[in-house]
């Protein structure tokens, strides 16, 4: 399924750290909440009708609060306003 955001929104799959250390330390999940990285899988348009400059594959910092998540085929997602995106990493 094709989920196309609406407006300036862009669809990321959230990337979920390792619980684990190479040694064996558990890391309590609370360590790694300020890490919010993401994978672009769809990108929605500006107002004039322009895509974001986004594209599918791109990794991305986010910020903010009002990110929504839903599970698609087993999978998380999240909607994440354009404006929340803090970075392109390369």
């Amino acid at each position: 399924m094709n989920v196309i955001p609406i407006g300036e929104r862009v669809l990321l799959k959230p990337i979920k750290y390792e619980e684990k250390t190479k040694g064996g330390i558990y890391i309590p999940k609370e360590a790694n909440k300020d890490k919010k990285e993401g994978i672009v899988e769809n990108v929605g348009h500006d107002k004039d009708g322009k895509q974001l400059n986004l594209k599918k594959g791109d990794r991305v910092l986010y910020g903010g609060y009002s990110n929504e998540e839903f599970e698609l085929e087993g999978e998380t997602f999240i909607f994440v306003d354009f404006k929340d995106i803090l970075a392109r990493l390369e």
